[in-house]
């Protein structure tokens, strides 16, 4: 019997239903990875510069500190989980079709969180042609 084998992530985009980013940003503000309301405010944000449709958030406070969050979009979603005790956050963009652009969300988001740096992996989701 035959192991199936992963199929590669970097795949054209041109066959992907769709993009996802995986962000991890470091050297962030400790105050504003903390505050829910800039979080759910720069995710929002993000969502409009990349041109996506915003249909909803929601965001959660932790208790001693950070936050976590989700921006439900008719093109898919962006979520967020801070660190604040490590600068640091993890976030997932996630569009379908061609009218959003996740790098501009990315950018955005290494901007407003002040990050000394971040990386991104992009890895194309769905692939109609391996149906």
């Amino acid at each position: 019997m035959s192991t199936p084998r992963p199929t590669a992530v970097d795949t054209p985009i041109s066959t992907a239903l769709g993009r996802q980013l995986l962000v991890d940003l470091y050297g962030c503000d400790r105050d504003q990875l903390d505050d829910e309301t800039y979080v759910r405010q720069s995710l929002l944000a993000a969502a409009e510069h990349a041109g996506a449709t915003v249909i909803d958030a929601l965001f959660h406070s932790f208790s001693p500190c950070g936050v976590t969050g989700t921006v439900s979009i008719q093109e898919s979603h962006l979520s967020i989980h801070t660190w604040p005790e490590h600068l640091y956050a993890a976030v997932d963009i996630f569009t379908c079709g061609d009218s959003v652009a996740p790098w501009r969300a990315y950018e955005s988001l290494k901007s407003a969180f002040s990050a000394d740096r971040g990386s991104a992996v992009e890895v194309h989701r769905g692939r109609p042609d391996l149906l």
